[in-house]
């Protein structure tokens, strides 16, 4: 883990037992407020994608809103919603997805890229990795090329990551946390 990501992974603050007993909850606030911490996080996306040809960056609702406006920026790129289901104005694509208690959805306007963009999926941690896979379908629905899944904050136990990746998905992640 380089310097950038050991000192984002610090500044991440821990609540044990929220919102459950056993949950070690990853509260991302404190980088948010820590303007030296957020800087070295959004310095650390800009540098893995700066070069490279991003049309857009599709941010997740919400947290993964933080992150993709400041990229979106940095890059020169597009910014697009991937909202939560009756969200977004306009005409849209739904997909669905598992969680451990029930289904949700995400969507996204149906003219959000052109086909072809070359996009950078965005949210601020993979836990199970439903969210991400339901947004990475919908982008790819409309005929877009994921470049990278990218999010702060991996929990490789909860799996996400390796789901990500057996759909075929690149995942660059800032840091991780395994059970500690």
């Amino acid at each position: 883990m380089d310097y950038f990501s050991e000192s984002i992974k610090q500044a991440i603050r821990t609540v044990p037992d929220w919102p459950k007993p056993g949950v070690a909850f990853r509260d991302i606030t404190t980088v948010l407020q820590d303007k030296t911490a957020f800087r070295k996080l959004i310095d650390a996306f800009v540098h893995r994608y700066h070069g490279q040809h991003i049309d857009a960056v599709a941010a997740v609702d919400a947290r993964g809103f933080i992150i993709g406006s400041a990229l979106a920026y940095e890059l020169n790129a597009s910014l697009v919603l991937v909202r939560k289901k009756g969200k977004l104005p306009f005409d849209t694509l739904v997909e669905d997805y598992e969680l451990e208690y029930g289904t949700a959805s995400v969507e996204l306007h149906e003219d959000a890229f052109k086909a072809g963009d070359n996009v950078v999926l965005v949210d601020d941690l993979i836990a199970t990795g439903g969210t991400m896979l339901a947004a990475s379908r919908l982008i790819r629905r409309i005929g877009a090329d994921i470049v990278e899944v990218a999010a702060m904050i991996d929990l490789p136990a909860l799996g996400g990551s390796t789901k990500l990746k057996e759909e075929g998905l690149k995942v660059y992640t800032v840091c991780s946390f395994d059970d500690d």
